[in-house]
């Protein structure tokens, strides 16, 4: 019976754990009473994938696996065909009990353009450091193949693997070959063809799509039908294949680390992805709690997490600083480098490489694993819960109560036009939409009075508020200094509402309490001052979004309506569809037509009014 009531109870934690997974594709990691690893899964979305292990019927297998799962990891990737190559290698490193056993040891196949004179293009499961270019891995063999075809139809590059020959061979023949062995090309005209090879493998493909399409379309016409299907097949092959560059997997054999991080007040968790012989062989998360700035938090990970058994491999990759860490300025950065570097000689004999992203595949893997470190930090915080940093806030400001529900406010207009205010609502430090509002501004249209603005927000929203006896919040917060706030607490007495009211002004992140001499000042590296500044940010973004909403009107409308048959109605529904002139002028007239309900004459027109007007303003 205990064990019983032991086993339910693991399952309902694991369903909790579930049931807070990301809904971002990636790899889930099952593990035992030990630790080890017992199953490996994929998924489109972590969270779809693992509530379905705790709702409806189980079949046999999945029932033994549960009995033994104590806990799961997850690593978020940036696709389904991420997740299906990061599964394929942890299978093979790990032998999960409860997977199939992947012992014909196969990997997916690449496409290969050999290091030679005139190379070659092939499908290959095999590796070879001898300067050979690989495209791939990619898990759909039969795209391969056709991808093969295809470059065999429109570059003829050379099958057979020795140059010299007597004669031109068949291939020569039928116009599959430009028989270099023979001459008839030389080595520069040939690496033209190479090229275009390389550019179509490396996603470079539009032009050829659109060419491929062209072709299809006249062979249907032409009632050449197996034609038209053969190039339907290759222009699906050059979609499934063409560019699929991978973050888990990229046949680079340097051994690398990828070090990400995410930080709210005093935590701090770091992510490591480690990439050895050309695939993500692990990943590594650390959670630490330090109130030191990022680059001294990030050095000491480095010299805690980098040991005997864990080696530096020959180069670190680094997310890019924060704009406003004294660790952004690269003269700053080198000099600590230097001693980071000296570390790494006097423990390990060698300095490995500390790089920052400059190219877009480091790029990519980074925000994937600051993806991952962000990820953790939610949980960090969701299990901890904001009452620390509210806890704080009441004591830096002196309040009567924890504030467990702040009402943030924010203004905003365009010299006097379109004034707007926003209220966005907190509860327990997490914002809830659903309490948002906006307020469109009546006494301050076409004048630039902030203070009138704010006495306007708040008497509208407090007397509305103590009218149906509603509940008042702890705590109100103002964007902007003194002068508002002094504003908004003069509204307040006059109502007898009492409610607290705290300013945070941007330019310094200055705290203004009403009526004071001089500001609060709190830590950076403050929980309460994130807290707040997050109330504040959310205040600012959901007051400009409806002022941009509204100004849009003006730019829009006169531009739309001057376009032959295009009404008021027929521009608001343009306006709702595409949002700015930049994505009209992009817009298809054919979509642009059917979305708003449009001639397509008329579409044309309205597009070509849209690049116009954008050519005159630039």
């Amino acid at each position: 019976m205990e064990n019983q009531l032991n086993q339910a109870i693991i399952i309902e934690n694991l369903k909790k754990a579930a049931f807070d997974a990301p809904a971002e594709p990636g790899v889930y990691i099952m593990k035992n009473d030990d630790g080890l690893i017992i199953y490996v899964g994929k998924a489109k979305s972590l969270k779809n994938r693992l509530k379905s292990y705790f709702s409806g019927e189980k079949d046999v297998k999945t029932a033994i696996l549960l009995k033994h799962v104590r806990g799961f990891e997850t690593i978020i990737v940036s696709s389904e065909y991420e997740a299906l190559l990061l599964e394929n290698t942890l299978i093979k490193q790990h032998s999960p009990k409860y997977n199939i056993s992947l012992k014909d040891g196969k990997t997916y196949p690449v496409i290969r353009i050999t290091h030679e004179d005139f190379p070659r293009v092939f499908r290959t499961r095999r590796i070879i450091q001898d300067k050979s270019l690989y495209f791939g891995p990619f898990p759909d063999g039969l795209a391969v193949v056709r991808m093969i075809e295809l470059i065999d139809k429109l570059f003829p590059l050379r099958k057979c693997k020795r140059v010299k020959k007597n004669g031109p061979c068949m291939y020569y023949h039928i116009g599959r070959c430009m028989a270099p062995c023979c001459k008839k090309i030389s080595v520069e005209d040939y690496a033209v063809h190479v090229r275009r090879v390389v550019t179509m493998l490396s996603g470079e493909t539009d032009t050829l799509i659109i060419d491929l399409t062209t072709k299809m379309h006249d062979a249907a016409r032409t009632l050449q039908f197996e034609q038209a299907a053969q190039i339907r097949n290759a222009i699906q092959a050059i979609e499934s294949l063409a560019g699929e560059t991978s973050s888990v997997e990229d046949l680079n054999p340097e051994n690398r680390d990828y070090i990400a991080w995410a930080s709210e007040g005093v935590l701090t968790t770091f992510t490591v992805f480690a990439m050895r012989g050309g695939k993500m062989t692990g990943r590594d998360l650390f959670r630490t709690r330090s109130a030191a700035n990022e680059w001294d938090s990030l050095e000491l990970f480095i010299t805690s997490y980098y040991d005997s058994v864990r080696l530096p491999p020959a180069k670190i990759y680094l997310q890019n600083f924060a704009a406003n860490n004294d660790s952004a300025h690269p003269s700053l950065s080198m000099k600590k480098f230097d001693l980071l570097n000296s570390w790494f000689k006097e423990k390990f004999g060698y300095e490995p490489e500390i790089l920052f992203p400059a190219e877009k595949h480091h790029e990519v893997i980074l925000a994937m694993v600051c993806q991952n470190a962000k990820e953790d930090l939610r949980k960090r915080l969701k299990e901890r819960g904001a009452g620390p940093a509210l806890d704080e806030i009441a004591r830096a400001l002196n309040l009567k109560t924890k504030p467990e529900r702040i009402e943030g406010f924010d203004i905003s207009h365009f010299d006097g036009k379109h004034p707007v205010a926003s209220l966005v609502y907190f509860k327990n430090g997490v914002p809830e939409r659903k309490n948002y509002r906006h307020f469109k501004l009546r006494t301050v249209i076409g004048i630039v009075d902030d203070f009138a603005a704010m006495r306007e927000v708040i008497k509208r929203r407090y007397a509305k508020l103590i009218r149906e006896e509603e509940e008042l919040p702890d705590l109100i917060l103002i964007d902007g200094g003194i002068g508002q706030v002094n504003a908004a607490k003069g509204v307040l007495d006059d109502l007898g509402a009492d409610c607290a009211v705290v300013g945070l002004a941007k330019r310094d992140e200055e705290l203004w309490l009403p009526e004071a001499k001089k500001p609060l000042v709190l830590s950076k590296q403050s929980e309460a001052l994130k807290v707040l500044q997050y109330v504040r940010d959310e205040s600012h973004r959901f007051a400009t979004g409806l002022n941009q909403r509204l100004r849009s009107k003006d730019l829009f409308f006169p531009i739309l309506e001057s376009v032959e048959g295009i009404g008021p109605k027929q521009a608001a529904a343009i306006m709702k569809a595409y949002q700015s002139l930049e994505n009209i002028a992009a817009a298809e007239p054919a979509q642009m037509a059917k979305r708003c309900r449009l001639s397509e004459s008329s579409a044309k027109a309205v597009r070509a009014a849209a690049k116009l007007t954008l050519k005159e303003r630039s």
